[in-house]
Formats: structure tokens, sequence, C-alpha cells
């Protein structure tokens, strides 16, 4: 079965603990829901923060969403002058025969803005 990368992101209202995990949960299903993913399917994921957020790792909501068998890891995103801030970007790397170009990709909140091609603008609720 192929391999698909699945994208998202979603800005964050404040450098904390509870903020982080309640964003990246809601990303994180969001994603899952629109793509139809199973957790079996979840290969990896990779969760990358912007500089200003240090509070919490964001994987720590994918493990308590049941993900226990699946590898995580976290990065810091390069700290470019100008770039949005206090965002949670994922790359779900998923095994599924959905072809490139019917993946949902899930820009959330302010974030539709940092790939328009990937968005329609539409924020699912």
């Amino acid at each position: 079965m192929p391999l698909r990368g699945i994208r998202g992101a979603i800005d964050v209202a404040r450098n904390s603990r509870a903020e982080i995990l309640r964003a990246t949960d809601r990303l994180l299903r969001a994603m899952v829901r629109e793509n139809r993913v199973r957790p079996a399917s979840v290969a990896a994921a990779i969760f990358s923060l912007t500089p200003d957020l240090d509070a919490e790792f964001p994987a720590i909501a994918a493990r308590r969403l049941g993900w226990a068998d699946v590898p995580l890891l976290c990065c810091a995103e390069l700290p470019v002058p100008g770039a949005m801030r206090r965002v949670v970007r994922v790359l779900l790397l998923v095994n599924t025969r959905t072809p490139p170009g019917r993946i949902r990709h899930q820009y959330l909140g302010k974030t539709p803005r940092l790939r328009p091609d990937l968005n329609s603008g539409k924020e699912k609720r």
C-alpha cells in the first residue's frame, strides 16, 4: 500500500501546556476525520512547533488518542523572520490507497494562509 503524507497546521492562542494539547488534539482529529484515517494505518507522525511554543510536546495529544504504537517525533521550526507565530504543524505518514490529489490537508484557525494551495480556506468545525 502506498505511503502518503497528510499536512496540517493550527495556531495556538498562547504558550501553555493546555493550549498546545487542545489545539493539537483538534488538528489531529480533523486530519483523521477528513481523510478517514484508521490509527493502524498511521506509519509515523512528525510535529513541529514555532520557536515561541515550548510549554509541551504536541505528540502527547496523539498518545492520548491511543496512538501507542505510532512513532512520533517533535521538533522546532526554523526561526524565520516574519513567519507566523504560535503554530503547531503535523505531517502524518499514512498507508493509504487514497491518491495524492484526494488527500484533504487541514489548515485550521489562522493557518490557511500558510498553504492556500492545499486548503480551500473553509475551516471544518
